[in-house]
């Protein structure tokens, strides 16, 4: 077996490794936040409308339909209780513009079990399925990364896969688990760019130059906001959300302000490790298809390739936030006349720091991920025996001239 196909099964049994046993210390000590009866939620499809009754007002001298209640009958589609018939309820609210349409039959919805003992109903509509589109979409685009990807698309994917558990199975149970968010949010950065560039690379000079070039900008970036966050004096209450966490565990509240050092973080090692890659990826091929490549020539290219990428990336990233906020920006700039309010509000400080952040982790990646890969590819081994020869060949005319 060669080695590097070693390399990349003991990266993906690391990894595994990391995400059950990082796990486990991840919810050492930690607290369950639900309390009392807990809910029960089912995927089921409407069979039969049993009955539907209204509640009207008169507005201006006409009737007016504000509450429906719909009882239906609906069989459950998968889990324990596939095959199940339920009986459950719809209360429409014609008044609240947030309710989600009445049902029909066929319609694919989700249930939960009624905590209300005073009410007639066993279950309560809450929720049209939605999830399985995705899954249809998400699977599509995975074939799609296989047809045009192939071997590397197959890593791609698979290093999502681990990103997203890296995430989810290990960085929020630790947060929700009161340990250090700081600590916790420089372990997975790291590790996600670890088995990112192993996967997909693999175990050699690319993937280290790469990834010294992400470590930089990484760096810069973290550093960043540690600095901001003591000169703009962040509480980390900046929407109702955080008002939540903040009352999750009364007597050991979340750190909010790692919490936004955590987001601002993640965000910004997403376009880091893109531009390092680009840099990274261009400056080997160069190398690679070059003779004899200097390492002026190589770090002029990357330096070259940085600000053709910098341009668009550092785009990227603001219209990531705005569009990610843009219901909120619009409503603070409907109802706020004064720019300095709107400006300094922690909201929407947060926001901008996260684009400048993560635009300072570009700029700082660009030179360092072409200084290192221009140091790293100069002596490309590929190139070696070429230059031998080429040197031989050289020794035999001069000894040819001299004979002759």
């Amino acid at each position: 077996m060669k080695k590097n196909q070693i390399i990349y099964i003991l990266t993906i049994l690391l990894a595994v490794i990391y995400l059950i046993v990082g796990h486990q210390i991840a919810t050492l000590n930690s607290t369950s936040y639900l309390s009392g009866v807990t809910a029960e939620y089912q995927k089921a499809v409407v069979a039969t409308i049993e009955d539907t009754t209204s509640v009207q007002i008169d507005v201006d001298g006409e009737s007016k339909t504000v509450n429906e209640e719909i009882y239906i009958t609906a069989k459950v589609s998968s889990g324990e209780k596939k095959g199940e018939i339920l009986h459950a309820l719809q209360a429409y609210d014609g008044t609240f513009i947030g309710s989600i349409k009445k049902v029909e039959v066929g319609d694919k919805i989700v249930l939960m079990n009624n905590l209300m003992e005073e009410s007639t109903a066993e279950w309560i509509v809450i929720e049209y399925v939605r999830s399985d589109a995705l899954w249809i979409l998400a699977g599509i685009l995975g074939v799609c990364i296989l047809i045009f990807g192939r071997k590397k698309g197959f890593n791609t994917i698979l290093s999502l896969v681990f990103t997203c558990g890296a995430v989810f199975t290990v960085f929020i149970p630790a947060i929700l688990a009161g340990q250090n968010i700081y600590l916790w949010s420089l372990i997975t950065c790291t590790v996600i760019v670890l088995v990112t560039l192993l996967t997909v690379i693999g175990a050699n000079r690319k993937s280290l130059g790469i990834g010294l070039g992400c470590l930089g900008g990484f760096s810069v970036s973290a550093f960043l906001i540690i600095i901001m966050d003591h000169i703009i004096k962040l509480t980390g209450m900046i929407d109702e959300e955080s008002m939540y966490l903040m009352y999750l565990n009364e007597n050991d509240p979340l750190n909010l302000k790692a919490v936004i050092f955590a987001a601002i973080l993640l965000g910004a090692l997403g376009a880091i490790m893109d531009v390092a890659m680009d840099i990274g990826a261009a400056l080997y091929e160069i190398a690679d298809k070059t003779e004899a490549p200097t390492f002026t020539t190589l770090a002029k290219s990357g330096m070259s390739i940085g600000r053709d990428i910098l341009g668009t990336m550092a785009n990227t990233l603001v219209l990531a936030y705005i569009g990610s906020s843009l219901s909120l920006v619009l409503l603070l700039m409907a109802y706020n006349n004064s720019l300095l309010f709107l400006f300094n509000r922690e909201l929407i400080v947060v926001e901008i720091l996260q684009t400048l952040v993560g635009s300072f982790g570009i700029v700082f990646a660009i030179p360092c991920t072409s200084l290192i890969c221009a140091k790293l590819f100069r002596d490309n081994l590929h190139h070696l025996p070429t230059l031998k020869t080429m040197a031989d060949k050289e020794a035999d005319k001069e000894q040819e001239t001299a004979t002759s």
